[in-house]
């Protein structure tokens, strides 16, 4: 490319710089976002991460922290000691009894390890060796948006860049032609609601906003060409709008251009690629059959937890997968059956089909929700059937890969499985170590926006380095 060596006007500014270097297309605004990177962080451990987020709460109590007394005082009043006066939600603040409900599902511990999961995850229970979990988890939020907001955001407040698109700025992408930060959600599935801007941009530039990937004939909405525009069309559109941008690039105030140009050849891109990752007619029958019999369903959590390994063998950075339906205020034994029904199977064989394949090592897998649930029961509690509320106190998520110790069981919460004991990971603790999992520094990862400089972490954060091989 010629450069105008010959025009010595001061450059005032990027723009002004990539306007002069002569760059065009997309790779302005890819050359001046990677310019953007913050300095070297840690050795990266991991080069993407698969996230099944499990939106609702799931319970710790039926799944992974198990609490014999809890189920030996089973309908007895939760203790005040234990209580300590701290917060309900209104769902169950009013209540003249807060008795302790058992869990009916048994528990047994499993592999080396000795790590305890319930009779409702028999895959997951089958690969513990694997994962190390993480039983002191808490959050500040407690109820379901704000909560959920906290743990993809950083912040309760909606309006601040999501985890995936922070990823997407600091790091970019490992191929050209999908974007760093992709997103499934299980069909049919209803709970609490799930926003876009769970996987959007924020303040950073749209170019690093996740994309939502659906089942159906057009797997990324608008990205088809309409009825009537073939690809040479569409090539000779783009390049004339690409002109156009680029004179409008040039006046204050139009900063957002640059991502847009990025954006409409991601997208020219993607027309090829997408159909080719979606595509499972390539996968061998053992393989599909091993997350189990939804696989071959497009959309459900089986068949997204499959799409999602082969996003990540194409270097999408960071995989989101959200599962709704674990708000198990009444119903829960009947309702958390059906949840582990849908994703123990395939959560296990995405771990291990990533380990088959020599992609765990620098993959990181999470599991968990936005909060854990009570030891007491909402509602009426039964011989057959109970509730709980919110408690953000202290629940469980799990890891796999990446560069966590695998076989670990991290934290500890009171026999009544109330309050944390041993070794709390609060969320900002479990942001910053995953980006410290993929070479980035928390405090190293930050943007200026109306005079102040963010970062995914706020002002708070530790990397949990006990969770690191």
């Amino acid at each position: 490319m010629a450069h105008e060596c010959h025009n010595y006007r001061p450059i005032t500014s990027r723009r002004d710089f990539l306007g002069r270097m002569g760059l065009g297309l997309g790779g302005v605004a890819l050359a001046s976002l990677v310019a953007m990177k913050p300095p070297p962080g840690p050795v990266a451990r991991a080069r993407r991460i698969i996230y099944l987020f499990q939106s609702g709460g799931p319970s710790q109590f039926e799944l992974f922290d198990y609490k014999p007394l809890v189920n030996q005082m089973h309908g007895e009043e939760l203790p005040a000691s234990v209580r300590q006066g701290q917060r309900l939600t209104g769902m169950t603040g009013f209540q003249n009894s807060l008795p302790l409900a058992r869990s009916h599902f048994d528990f047994a511990q499993h592999g080396q390890s000795g790590a305890w999961v319930s009779e409702l995850m028999p895959h997951v229970a089958s690969i513990a060796d694997e994962l190390c979990f993480v039983r002191s988890m808490h959050t500040e939020a407690i109820n379901h948006d704000p909560a959920i907001t906290f743990f993809l955001t950083g912040s309760q407040i909606a309006g601040r860049p999501s985890m995936g698109s922070w990823l997407s700025y600091g790091l970019g992408s490992e191929n050209d032609n999908l974007p760093a930060f992709c997103v499934l959600i299980t069909k049919d599935k209803s709970g609490q609601p799930l926003y876009s801007r769970l996987w959007g941009n924020g303040f950073l530039p749209s170019l690093h906003q996740g994309v939502q990937f659906r089942s159906g004939a057009d797997p990324v909405l608008y990205l088809n060409n309409p009825e009537g525009v073939s690809a040479k069309v569409r090539r000779r559109m783009l390049t004339r709008l690409r002109e156009l941008h680029e004179l409008k690039a040039q006046e204050p105030g139009f900063e957002e251009i640059e991502a847009r140009i990025a954006q409409y050849e991601m997208a020219y891109r993607m027309q090829t690629s997408v159909p080719d990752v979606m595509d499972l007619s390539d996968e061998p029958d053992h393989v599909v059959n091993m997350y189990g019999p939804d696989a071959r369903n497009p959309g459900t959590f089986a068949a997204n937890c499959l799409l999602a390994r082969r996003l990540a063998e194409c270097g999408v950075r960071f995989i989101q997968l959200f599962h709704q339906g674990w708000d198990h205020h009444g119903g829960l034994p009947g309702g958390i059956r059906v949840q582990c029904r849908e994703t123990d199977q395939p959560s296990a064989a995405l771990v291990t089909d990533l380990k088959q394949r020599g992609m765990l090592d620098d993959t990181l897998v999470v599991w968990g929700g936005e909060f854990g649930r009570t030891n007491y029961c909402q509602g009426r509690l039964t011989d057959e059937d109970y509730g709980r509320d919110h408690h953000p106190r202290c629940f469980t998520l799990w890891m796999a890969g990446g560069g966590v110790k695998a076989g670990l069981s991290y934290g500890r919460t009171d026999d009544f499985g109330y309050n944390i004991v041993q070794d709390p990971v609060h969320v900002h603790d479990l942001q910053a170590t995953l980006l410290h999992i993929l070479g980035i520094d928390h405090e190293k990862l930050t943007f200026k926006h109306q005079g102040r400089r963010y970062r995914l972490t706020d002002v708070h954060g530790h990397v949990t380095r006990a969770l690191l091989v």
